[in-house]
């Protein structure tokens, strides 16, 4: 579809892929969050009616004035957070959930190159990312192998990954909508080449220049500046929504050349108005004389008197103006400047207060909503904040699928949009979070709050005391709507909706996904299922596990406890063991596991005559979470075949699973113990200084305690509190395991009535920070200062439950990672 057939890009790799399979598989809701519905349960924070009235010292304001909200869509429309590999995710929304053909801007920021050192961001709270460090390579499998996919051929596959992408995103969008990829200039032709290809040079609707916080220096000149492509689905039908910015007035430039004074004299502007050494009179008006005669004689002889004089248009021309009545009203305007030997038309400086914006821009070196960098490669807001108005209307749905810090979402929220946002990496996705749950935003007037933003905002015109347009809508004064008494055309701003100052608006829900399924009993009977994974795809991964663990045979218990394995093998007719060996107890330090076996050889007897060393091990999913039902069955298993231990290896481990294995003993009659696997099994020789024997671990869970909370009076019910002690966690590249107080985690979230299928957050804390100083600003007269010291702490607000609630706490480690908890509030209490 090339405007130039002859000509096209050509890479490794693509000729042989004229076509490509993408799974399509459905995601699973793990998370669902309001900010709203978190601050609800910090209502013994609020202030008093009295204290408030107080502190402003106002008897005229109530404690209900300022009003927190969150914009509802329609249909109960909820955003959405996916994790997953974008292609996979995407194709996902089109197959699977029907989203094609509903998408009405997809904004793109795709790694501009091929050092990782650019692409990704390890630690939440780490931003210096270096090229070929491997301390700084992230340890997600998922991310790994989008590495691998995106990079093993450099250029070749880096392009193969845009196109497929671009591909599946034309797919979504809407026949009006607009697709805006972001890039630097160092692969911006190649870029711009595969865009032509997908959606069509004709399609291809601007190239935008936008300007950065720094240059970058060079040897030659400083990159001042990245681009953003724009394509539409269909150039035709593209909705958009031009931007405009006011004038920027300089005196003697432009409209504003000359001088008018309420008695109708007139002048020239001074050369000390123009070097700012002599104000310009406050009753004075700006103007630029402009021609008043178009181009192609009258069918007669035009006249024209004004003042002592009769005037003719120029041989060949006519006045632009209806004759004669168009320009007695241009006269009567005081729209006429005589200059020496003819008339002009006056153009004034407020006639049209702002101009359109191009595709430079020079005002995006500083976001919109906050100037702080969060994300190694963030984008400023005003850059996809303006994106988003030329091209969306409220309500309409916005797509990233490169989340990065949130801001597409961050900015769609802002504005009322409904949004998607997409990443394979954890550390964006937990940055992302904290952004739009803590924020504040402004609350947008709405036309119809039936409707909500899908309704339209209000926009209204308005002056200050200067006579200058500050409104939504600007009047465009023209000649013509002059001369022919016309009502001036007006433009809406769509970025100066009115906003109403005492509500506090909050993000809307939204929801945490994956392809990585939750626990759900598929099967019913009472064990949760691991969720599908296909017979061949998984006997390979278990071959090379196989092959890693003989590699690789010792296992770090901590507190210098090692065990090694021998014999590694596959058993003959297993279902869900996947190995058997025989521990070698020779030359372990301190206390080991041939201390538990032989224990457990005193208890089991004669049972145990052939096999007293040999020990099962099963893996949990490549991608996804060991679930109970696994550890259940190899549990069940191993016992009936008289091994002494089970050690179930994996990636993740769902907090039900990790319970089981902590009392396998008594609940499958065989001690077992988790082993986590460190990614780097799965990065191959990307990484140089990968230990090779030190590749398999025990990482702790959180470390909660729950405590009946104080009551006032007896009749009042039960409330409890849940504490964050603190977290083991495992550092890949040192091997090391450290102990982190519950205060240093970048964030814990609670669900107080957790239901085994989402996690519903009722409570967040982002200990150490300052994440909630936004709604801190907004909320003071309506919360006590106690309550942000408590958002930012290890200790949850009081809720109500019985002893049978199960409460769950999720804790994201510095890598994103998130591990959880699940405790019984009755039998932690009682073991407490």
């Amino acid at each position: 579809r090339s405007a130039f057939p002859d000509q096209f890009l050509d890479w490794s790799g693509k000729a042989e892929r004229l076509s490509f399979d993408v799974p399509t598989l459905p995601l699973f809701v793990h998370e669902r969050l309001s900010t709203q519905a978190i601050l609800e349960t910090l209502k013994r924070h609020r202030r008093d009616e009295q204290e408030m009235l107080d502190l402003f010292g106002d008897p005229r304001r109530s404690i209900t004035d300022q009003v927190l909200r969150a914009y509802e869509h329609k249909d109960k429309w909820v955003n959405r957070l996916l994790l997953g590999d974008s292609l996979v995710v995407m194709n996902s929304l089109l197959e699977y959930e029907g989203l094609g053909g509903q998408v009405q801007m997809i904004y793109i920021d795709p790694p501009y190159g091929v050092k990782f050192g650019s692409n990704f961001q390890p630690f939440v709270r780490k931003r210096d990312v270096k090229h070929n460090d491997d301390s700084d390579m992230t340890r997600e499998p998922e991310m790994v192998q989008a590495y691998r996919d995106t990079w093993e051929l450099g250029l070749h596959s880096y392009l193969s990954y845009l196109r497929d992408r671009l591909l599946v995103a034309r797919e979504l969008l809407t026949e009006s909508g607009s697709v805006f990829v972001q890039i630097s200039d160092e692969n911006l032709h190649h870029v711009r080449e595969v865009m032509d290809e997908v959606f069509g040079a004709d399609n291809m609707v601007s190239q935008i220049t936008f300007l950065k916080t720094s240059g970058f220096e060079t040897t030659g000149l400083a990159t001042l500046g990245d681009y953003v492509l724009w394509y539409a689905k269909d150039r035709v039908e593209t909705k958009v929504r031009k931007i405009f910015r006011a004038q920027n007035t300089e005196v003697g430039e432009g409209n504003a050349t000359w001088v008018l004074f309420p008695n109708g004299s007139y002048r020239g502007v001074t050369a000390e108005e123009k070097r700012r050494e002599t104000p310009i009179p406050d009753d004075a008006r700006l103007y630029k004389p402009d021609n008043i005669v178009s181009q192609g004689a009258a069918s007669q002889s035009q006249p024209f008197r004004f003042g002592e004089r009769t005037y003719l248009p120029p041989s060949g021309s006519h006045w632009k103006a209806n004759y004669p009545a168009g320009m007695e009203k241009l006269a009567q305007a005081g729209r006429i400047h005589v200059a020496r030997n003819s008339i002009q038309y006056r153009r004034f400086l407020l006639d049209f207060p702002v101009e359109e914006i191009g595709n430079v821009w020079e005002d995006t070196r500083t976001g919109n909503f906050t100037d702080e960098k969060i994300y190694v490669v963030q984008t400023a807001a005003k850059v996809i904040e303006r994106c988003v108005l030329m091209t969306t209307d409220p309500g309409d749905l916005v797509l990233d699928p490169t989340c990065g810090s949130g801001t597409t979402a961050y900015v769609a929220e802002q504005w009322g949009r409904r949004w998607i946002t997409i990443d394979t990496s954890r550390v964006p996705l937990a940055l992302a979070r904290q952004r739009i749950l803590t924020a504040t935003y402004s609350w947008y007037e709405l036309k119809d709050d039936a409707r909500g933003p899908a309704g339209g905002f209000v926009y209204k015109r308005k002056q200050n005391n200067r006579g200058e347009e500050v409104g939504g809508i600007v009047p465009h004064i023209t000649l013509k709507s002059i001369a022919n008494d016309e009502p001036p055309k007006e433009e809406v701003l769509v970025d100066r909706p009115e906003i109403d100052n005492s509500i506090t608006r909050v993000s809307g829900p939204f929801v945490v996904e994956a392809t990585i399924p939750t626990p759900v009993d598929y099967e019913g009977d009472g064990i949760e299922d691991s969720g599908a994974v296909t017979a061949e795809s998984y006997d390979s991964f278990v071959d090379r596990m196989l092959d890693v663990l003989r590699r690789n045979p010792k296992l770090q218990l901590g507190q210098g406890r090692v065990v090694e394995l021998r014999n590694i093998r596959p058993p003959a007719k297993s279902m869900s063991i996947a190995a058997e060996a025989v521990v070698d107890s020779g030359a372990l330090p301190g206390a080991t596991l041939s201390d538990v076996i032989d224990q457990a050889e005193e208890k089991r007897g004669d049972r145990l005559a052939l096999s007293s060393k040999a020990v099962a091990i099963a893996f949990g999913p490549e991608n996804g979470a060991v679930s109970e039902k696994l550890v259940y069955n190899a549990g069940k298993e191993a016992n009936a075949r008289n091994y002494s231990h089970l050690f179930v290896i994996g990636f993740a481990i769902q907090s039900n699973a990790r319970e089981m294995i902590e009392n396998a003993e008594s609940v499958i009659g065989i001690p077992a113990t988790y082993v986590a696997a460190t990614p780097d099994i799965l990065m191959g020789d990307l990484l140089k200084t990968m230990r090779s024997s030190q590749v398999f671990s025990v990482c702790g869970l959180p470390e909660i305690s729950i405590a009946r909370a104080k009551k006032s009076d007896k009749s009042d019910p039960d409330r409890y509190i849940v504490s964050l002690l603190g977290l083991d966690t495992f550092d890949p590249v040192s091997m090391e395991s450290t102990s982190l107080d519950g205060k240093d985690v970048p964030a814990w979230l609670l669900d107080t009535d957790y239901n085994e299928l989402s996690f519903h957050v009722s409570q967040a804390f982002f200990p150490g920070t300052g994440a909630w100083e936004n709604l801190k600003r907004a909320l003071r007269a309506e919360y006590a200062e106690s309550v942000w010291d408590h958002l930012n702490g290890t200790e949850s607000a009081p809720f109500e439950a019985s002893p049978e609630t199960k409460v769950a706490v999720k804790v994201i480690d510095k890598r994103g990672n998130e591990l959880m908890v699940v405790k019984t509030i009755g039998e932690a209490i009682s073991k407490g």
